[in-house]
């Protein structure tokens, strides 16, 4: 489960791209995952909170004219913001946000979870194994929907699937940003021993179209992700609020389609997206859903 919807052409979530509503906007602009319109309007002020939180963190650890130690000291100043509420930045508008609100120690935990997967982006990343890679995505991803989990008071019976759900999505937008990855921030987040298991080079990631052997790697982080959404497939029945149940019934199907668009795909050749037809049929799951 994410915060929910990614851009239409560019990773998870329903279709709507309409209209003034700053959570769409921003789900425009980023591969990041938004707010939903299905989640509850009174949640909607800090998942957007907690959104500009993670969107800044993203923005500092990825900043190209920022050294590692510049980059570092960035989250340090918003992990102190939302811990103390000083300095005035995205760390300690969420503080306030979430303040006296349903799930706020929660929420703040898993706020605050995102940031060892953006130290390692400040850092630098080549993903040793999958359990490396499956340990990064924890934070990174996993700390996502452990915040919708808190705001929306769920039990505990939900989390599991929930960082399954969340885990195979970050890998699947890992996949489809692979080549840019490498060639712009110098990342791999493939697993290093399955590379070189496969015969599979760094460098196959700036060429034109995956070679045989990263295509075997790709394969084989593909099988992966599919295993996590097997292990994802309870989670809406579990949860008890009705949009973010619905939320993660159409995230589901949507996962499970970009993942079969991956395997017939070239992420280097081309971005490998999904389809309007996608979206809206991943909707009408979600509404079907609701009840």
């Amino acid at each position: 489960m994410t915060l929910a919807d990614a851009p239409e052409e560019g990773g998870i979530g329903p279709a709507a791209r309409r209209g003034p509503d700053p959570l769409v906007r921003a789900a425009r602009a980023e591969n990041f995952p938004v707010a939903s319109r299905l989640l509850p309007r009174a949640t909607r002020a800090r998942v957007m909170a907690f959104y500009r939180f993670a969107r800044t963190a993203d923005d500092a650890a990825d900043d190209p004219a920022s050294a590692p130690s510049e980059r570092l000291a960035a989250l340090a100043r918003l992990e102190e913001g939302l811990r103390a509420g000083q300095p005035a930045n995205a760390g300690a508008e969420l503080r306030a946000a979430l303040a006296g609100t349903p799930g706020a120690a929660g929420a703040a935990a898993a706020a605050l979870d995102l940031l060892p997967a953006f130290r390692r982006d400040a850092e630098g990343i080549l993903c040793a194994d999958w359990a490396d890679l499956a340990g990064y995505c924890r934070f990174s991803a996993a700390s996502v929907g452990r915040f919708l989990l808190a705001i929306h008071e769920e039990g505990e019976g939900a989390r599991a699937p929930s960082d399954a759900l969340c885990t195979a999505l970050q890998v699947l937008n890992h996949l489809q940003d692979m080549g840019a990855d490498r060639r712009r921030l110098g990342r791999r987040y493939l697993p290093g021993n399955w590379m070189e298991a496969e015969g599979a080079r760094d460098a196959d990631l700036l060429a034109p179209a995956l070679t045989p052997a990263l295509r075997r790697v790709v394969l084989r982080t593909l099988d992966a992700a599919d295993d996590l959404l097997e292990e994802a497939a309870p989670l809406p029945a579990r949860i008890r609020a009705r949009g973010l149940r619905a939320q993660s019934t159409a995230t589901l199907r949507l996962a499970r389609r970009l993942s079969a668009r991956l395997r017939v795909g070239d992420p280097l050749a081309g971005r490998v997206a999904l389809s309007r037809v996608d979206f809206l049929r991943a909707g009408a799951a979600g509404l079907g859903a609701w009840a």
